[in-house]
């Protein structure tokens, strides 16, 4: 069974269609990228299997449960997270603060102190800037905190959106990197990347969007050899 499983989704802003009935699956321990052009409808399909956008019709489930019409919050207590485009960081408040903000659904601080270890491990730079107003941090280091973030909720799956928007390339390689040692320690991604070859470079299978419909899927490997998908969004 699918961990997570999006059937014949549509989306509308107001009277125009960005989702045409997408369906795609991620199954327990996969990277799955979700790849495509601008305006394709890779944020929405992410905003609408979060909760944070209505769904016209389809179905979202996550662990064989249905969270067509769950409350975002109650799907992060059911273990989704999402970091979203931009990274959203609480900019006024201390890096320690945010990463309090993101296990607000956890209830046991016993947790909470053995997630933030965690984090502070996986991320050496967070620790260091522990006290520092997240405003404060380099694009590089705002995107990892937003990872960190999310991690702790302890997520059984991690939705990213663009994560190496606007990064200069030595982050954007170091950011890459630790999405595969999540996805190494058990956790489930789900990524939205513009960066088309890095996406494929380290996902197990993909799915390519155009104008709201998924128009190809198949293994990364594959995909990042297609002469088609090379000349559409890799450059070559």
């Amino acid at each position: 069974m699918a961990l997570l499983e999006v059937k014949d989704l549509q989306v509308y802003y107001g009277m125009i269609q960005a989702l045409k009935g997408i369906s795609f699956k991620v199954d327990q321990g996969e990277i799955i990228a979700l790849i495509g052009a601008n305006g394709a409808g890779k944020t929405t399909t992410l905003h609408a299997v979060t909760g944070l956008l209505p769904k016209k019709s389809g179905t979202v489930t996550l662990g064989g449960v249905d969270i067509t019409k769950t409350a975002p919050h109650k799907i992060v207590k059911m273990g989704m997270a999402h970091v979203p485009e931009g990274r959203r960081v609480f900019a006024r408040l201390t890096v320690y603060q945010n990463l309090n903000m993101g296990a607000y659904t956890r209830q046991d601080r016993g947790e909470f102190s053995k997630n933030l270890e965690m984090v502070y491990e996986r991320f050496p730079r967070l620790k260091e800037r522990r006290n520092q107003p997240a405003g404060t941090l380099s694009g590089g280091e705002q995107q990892m905190l937003a990872m960190g973030r999310a991690l702790m909720s302890q997520p059984k799956i991690l939705l990213m959106d663009e994560p190496s928007m606007g990064l200069s390339p030595i982050y954007v390689n170091e950011i890459f990197q630790i999405i595969e040692d999540v996805s190494a320690s058990g956790t489930t991604v789900l990524l939205v990347e513009q960066n088309a070859k890095k996406a494929l470079s380290i996902a197990d299978r993909a799915y390519v969007l155009e104008t709201g419909n998924v128009v190809l899927e198949g293994k990364a490997s594959e995909l990042l050899n297609d002469e088609s998908i090379k000349k559409a969004y890799l450059g070559e």
